[in-house]
């Protein structure tokens, strides 16, 4: 007898080994129709999986967190037949799943273009009328690889081959079409309903640029036609909020090719920086950071000695100067060590709290460089914070209360809380992972805080709670961090006295709330779309003459604005009023500032909003109380 408890407590009793669909077709019809896969003692496996121990099970449905992958994972199979069968002679090679959808790479005798696309698609719903069954079968490596060279897949042999000889390897077919897949799959193509083939792109085979350029084909699936529409209309307005276009048409900044993943700030755009940075270093100063700067270049000897070396050399920059070789900083955590070790410190002493607006550099693969958002120079609002052990758990809930009130000034308010844990390869034995990561969720614990947990995502000195905030238009950015880090000060040398008149290492916190500057300043361009809050807007208002009778008037304004330190400028050319309203709303300044005859007489403004509203008339007095209260100085 095969006793199987389901997710509520039942169990149920068989007599004969059985599948997860016989199962589910047990406990009823709706249930049988609705079974995508199966989760047998906490591993995925097909609804044909066939389990013949005691065990448990949850019957993987549309409601269950792991449906979009298993379905991801099957519709770029569909994409495969459908390609071979509209291209004969078109090799499959990788096909993963990746967020919000699949990709999959193919070998053909010319790359594919984005007129294919519809065709493809066609052909992909076609086969989901057909309902063809998946079906799974198991071979040796060998065999496999004989398999794949009959049917001419050279790139999907080539990968078999690269695995050990003695490893059984799944197949799964369906009609004509059999691909190497680990699974799980869905019993059948009918299970996909709601997928749409997005772009091409070109793909080295295996990332190697001296192999052959295959085409890459991305697509997105969903769970129904409400979530597909849902996701295309967020794609869509992503395209219309792109960092870069807004940033163009606002003359923020610009990249270019001789400073691959450097950024060029204009002055509007440096002026959005500028915001940012002296709001963040208030945020220091009433939390008892003291600011410091440390060198962008540092001899190789230090990053070996922090464990970078190791674990991060392949992204860093090098330079050589009288036979020495130097990093420049990828991060700001072994200059701060530098900056505690200047002194013996007591344990009255800490916590001891350093900010740092660091300039770092990475060396980012090209391909991977996206605008503002993945560069390869940034700045951090970094900070490291030296502590004993007792002292960590009050001040990650400080940094926690910190954080939120940033994002929430932003415009942020939805957040999820995540802890990263122990990677491969890390620092350090489990005994010390074990006291760090029991430290952060203690904290969290302790500020009533929910979080999901990622596995292996840590950084290799330290667990971290990571911050993702929701957008406007519902994506999900990962931000700020908070680390602890009981390795760097024992490699580096940082030491206290403790209450015993002991030498101990200090425990070393790692902070940053909104992460890369450049990075953060591209996420809120998008999610405000370019219409920044007016305390944050690059430019808060234009002061606008009608005829060149009252330039004398707009400029007397404007130094009035300015001096007050708002950020203001005048538009006197000899164009039409209504013209310089729409380019200047186009350009999102918040307030349009208009001065006729009437205005200049009495000393107002006629005042409208960058979203067409009328204010009226008021005193020069009166829209400046009004920035103020706005924050805008």
């Amino acid at each position: 007898m095969i006793s199987i408890t389901l997710p509520d407590g039942a169990v149920r009793q068989f007599e004969h080994p059985v599948t997860v669909a016989d199962i589910a077709a047990s406990i009823g019809a709706g249930l049988a129709k609705a079974t995508l896969a199966g989760k047998v003692d906490d591993k995925l496996v097909d609804a044909s999986y066939l389990i013949d121990h005691d065990a448990s099970l949850a019957i993987i449905t549309d409601k269950s967190p792991e449906a979009l992958d298993v379905l991801r994972h099957s519709t770029a199979h569909l994409l495969a037949q459908a390609v071979q069968r509209l291209f004969p002679g078109a090799q499959v090679t990788i096909g993963p799943v990746i967020d919000n959808g699949f990709y999959y790479d193919f070998a053909y005798e010319r790359p594919f273009t984005p007129e294919d696309l519809p065709a493809i698609e066609a052909e992909m719903q076609k086969i989901v009328k057909e309902a063809l069954p998946l079906s799974r079968s198991v071979k040796s490596r060998d065999d496999a690889v004989a398999f794949f060279k009959g049917i001419g897949e050279a790139y999907k042999a080539e990968i078999i081959e690269s695995i050990p000889s003695n490893e059984e390897l799944s197949l799964y077919t369906q009609g004509e079409f059999t691909d190497l897949c680990r699974g799980p799959h869905v019993p059948g193509t009918d299970k996909l309903r709601a997928f749409k083939l997005m772009k091409v792109a070109g793909a080295y085979w295996r990332g190697d640029s001296n192999n052959q350029m295959l085409s890459r084909i991305y697509g997105t699936a969903w769970l129904n036609d409400k979530d597909l529409k849902a996701y295309l209309h967020q794609i869509e307005e992503a395209e219309k909020r792109d960092h870069r276009k807004i940033a163009k048409a606002q003359d923020l900044f610009h990249l270019q090719e001789e400073g691959p993943g450097l950024i060029f700030w204009h002055p509007k755009g440096w002026s959005v920086w500028q915001v940012v940075e002296q709001y963040m270093r208030r945020v220091y100063r009433e939390t008892g950071y003291g600011e410091v700067r440390c060198p962008q270049i540092l001899d190789v000897t230090l990053w070996q000695k922090s464990g970078h070396w190791d674990n991060y050399k392949d992204n860093m920059f090098f330079t050589e100067s009288e036979k020495r070789t130097y990093a420049v900083k990828p991060m700001n955590c072994p200059g701060h060590v530098q900056v505690f070790n200047q002194g013996l410190h007591s344990y009255r002493d800490l916590p001891i709290r350093y900010g740092e607006f660091g300039a770092c550099h990475r060396n980012e693969p090209s391909g991977a460089l996206h605008g503002i958002l993945r560069v390869r120079g940034f700045t951090q609002d970094d900070g490291h914070i030296f502590c004993t052990e007792g002292q960590i758990e009050s001040e990650v809930r400080a940094f926690h209360e910190q954080a939120l009130k940033v994002y929430e000034d932003f415009g942020f308010t939805d957040i999820q809380i995540k802890i990263a844990l122990r990677p491969e390869p890390r620092l350090g034995d489990d005994a010390t992972w074990d006291k760090a990561e029991a430290a952060l969720r203690n904290a969290l614990r302790a500020s009533g805080v929910e979080w999901e947990e990622l596995p292996g995502e840590g950084a290799f000195y330290g667990p971290k709670i990571e911050y993702h905030l929701k957008d406007a238009i519902g994506r999900t950015w990962q931000l700020g961090t908070m680390q602890v880090d009981f390795m760097m000060p024992g490699r580096l040398g940082a030491e206290y006295v403790d209450e015993n008149s002991q030498r101990k290492h200090p425990v070393m916190l790692h902070r940053a709330i909104v992460g890369s500057m450049e990075r953060f300043i591209g996420i809120l361009i998008e999610h405000h779309a370019g219409q920044f809050p007016v305390w944050l807007s690059p430019l808060q208002a234009v002061v606008m003459n009608i005829t060149d009778a009252q330039a004398d008037f707009v400029q007397e304004v404007h130094k009035n604005l300015a001096n007050q330190g708002f950020r203001v400028s005048t538009d006197l050319r000899n164009e039409k009023i209504g013209y310089k309203i729409r380019e200047h709303t186009l350009q999102r300044v918040p307030y349009l500032l208009v001065v006729g005859d009437r205005e200049k007489e009495n000393g107002t403004l006629s005042v409208r909003t960058r979203s067409g509203e009328d204010l009226g008339s008021m005193s020069v007095d009166a829209f400046i109380s009004r920035l103020r209260e706005e924050g805008a100085a």
